[in-house]
């Protein structure tokens, strides 16, 4: 099966474990449970009986006791099962307005989610849905009865705040787009958004360059970030810290703090290939130039690197990523990375900054406390390489010689928010040895930062599996004896709308329950 995650593409042909006695299991699963896509993982103590041969679920009286329990570990620590909405909850009427698709399915799967032990919905708040036609005019209907559904089944709420789009990245209904007037805005200035070496951009996301530009009818971008979440804040003060336990913000493309250097969707890029740099916008390039000039080396502020491949070069035979006069490794390449991956973290400081200061009173009161979140990429590919060119280019001045994810977490810290990373079920030898991946490195390097800068974890998949082995490895990652204790876990098996992945429901309640009897069990080997 294929999954496309986070803007690259992995193919995976692992078949679940547990698949052989579906057919006898049909009969006890509830219908249509896919229309809520799985981010799972955690631990739950609860009496379980066995039906169907081997498989083994909760029994009712077992379930109804495990509805508000997780389990915690030998070393009483706990990680709760978040599961994620799939991107075709909502469609959009004739009038443009958002309503929720297949409402009875959707209701039953939560019930049905609630039963198996899960502890809470990730819901995506769409900035393009909520202040779609104009500044200000915020319509919060659709999450008022998302968020009651959820409630009423007794689950509780991890909220992403999007301020991106994900037209490039899903199928038919779903579809969210920026704002409508911020579209208006960028038809007549395209450089209100990413542009690459070609001039190339799309609407996904908003350039950092225009953070602090009032561009967006008389507003920076940052000031409609502020004013996006407290109206958010405002709206949904009674459900903060009671059902409301985790508030992602959105810091750049999908989500994450990154810059859209591997695009999916356009056919500028596919995996594995190095990316390109995104500053090409008139904004970016103006502050390149100022940086330069308080460099003493103007002429360093023209443009980016000119020897840098395209996006689906391999860093052999690409000069600045190799180690010459020319290099990463020259003042010119330390001077630009520097620059280029310190505008992304300085873009992260001032959202969560914002964010931090409205989320203060909840934070102080433990009755109310509310976790901030903070999501990062998961770059693997050309981990085991000397310049780590992917990451390079997504913004992550991360090399063999440099560690970049340590000022990111420090600023994470600064503000007292979780890092969400990824990469949780993936093992380096199963991937081609080709492309020098390593996203246990990866994992292994944002674990150890994270527990020296005393910043939670929330730990999620990157790819599509259902087999035992992936699970193993999550629950392994979650009780790494080297790192901080993972908080929570996302599980999604694809990026598949639910629409597209109905076919295959009985599959995926039955992962949740047998990922609930594994991670039960303390008696099999922690990889």
């Amino acid at each position: 099966m294929a999954c496309k995650c986070g803007g690259y593409y992995y193919t995976l042909n692992a078949k679940p474990s547990f698949d052989r006695d579906l057919s006898k299991t049909r009969k006890f699963l509830l219908r249509n449970v896919s229309v809520v896509r799985m981010f799972t993982a955690g631990f739950f103590r609860s009496k379980w009986r066995s039906i169907a041969g081997k498989r083994r679920i909760l029994s009712m009286d077992a379930r109804e006791k495990s509805r508000s329990t997780i389990l915690e570990s030998s070393k009483d620590k706990r990680v709760p099962i978040f599961v994620m909405m799939p991107v075709d909850i909502f469609t959009l009427d004739a009038s443009g307005c958002p309503r929720i698709r297949k409402l009875k399915a959707l209701t039953v799967s939560l019930k049905a989610l609630k039963l198996a032990g899960v502890h809470g919905i990730g819901v995506e708040v769409w900035w393009g849905i909520v202040e779609r036609f104009s500044p200000f005019d915020y319509d919060w209907s659709l999450y008022e009865e998302i968020f009651k559904l959820v409630s009423d089944s007794g689950l509780k709420l991890h909220v992403a705040l999007s301020f991106h789009s994900n037209i490039h990245s899903s199928n038919g209904k779903g579809r969210a787009s920026l704002p409508l007037w911020i579209l208006e805005i960028g038809d007549v200035n395209k450089d209100i958004y990413y542009r690459d070496q070609h001039g190339f951009s799309n609407n996904d996301y908003l350039t950092l360059g225009v953070d602090h530009v009032p561009l967006l009818s008389g507003r920076t971008a940052l000031q409609c970030y502020e004013d996006f979440m407290l109206s958010f804040v405002n709206k949904f003060e009674s459900f903060i810290g009671s059902v409301i336990e985790e508030i992602s913000i959105g810091l750049g493309p999908s989500g994450e703090l990154r810059y859209p250097a591997h695009p999916f969707g356009d056919g500028r890029w596919k995996f594995p290939g190095i990316g390109e740099f995104q500053c090409y916008d008139k904004y970016m390039m103006e502050d390149l130039k100022m940086a330069a000039c308080r460099e003493g080396k103007p002429q360093w502020g023209d443009k980016g690197p000119q020897n840098a491949g395209c996006y689906n070069s391999v860093p052999s035979g690409v000069p600045f990523f190799e180690e010459g006069k020319e290099s990463f490794l020259s003042d010119y390449g330390r001077f630009f990375l520097e620059w280029y991956s310190g505008r992304l973290i300085c873009h992260a400081d001032a959202i969560l900054a914002k964010a931090a200061k409205i989320l203060k009173k909840y934070q102080e009161n433990e009755q109310t406390s509310v976790m901030l979140v903070a999501k990062i990429g998961g770059i693997y590919w050309w981990y085991q390489t000397l310049s780590h060119p992917a990451e390079l280019t997504a913004g992550y001045y991360n090399t063999a010689l440099r560690d970049g994810y340590d000022p990111v977490v420090s600023v994470l810290s600064r503000h007292g928010a979780a890092l969400h990373i990824p990469c949780l079920e993936m093992m380096d030898s199963e991937i081609p040895p080709t492309y020098l991946c390593s996203p246990e490195g990866l994992l292994k390097q944002m674990q150890s930062v994270s527990k020296k800068r005393i910043v939670n974890l929330i730990g999620r998949n990157t790819t599509e599996r259902l087999d035992k082995t992936g699970l193993w490895k999550i629950r392994s990652n979650c009780y790494n004896p080297q790192a901080e204790v993972v908080k929570a876990t996302y599980i999604s098996p694809n990026h598949a709308s639910a629409t597209e992945i109905e076919s295959s429901c009985d599959l995926h309640i039955l992962f949740i329950w047998e990922l609930v009897i594994m991670i039960h069990k303390h008696d099999f080997p922690v990889m």
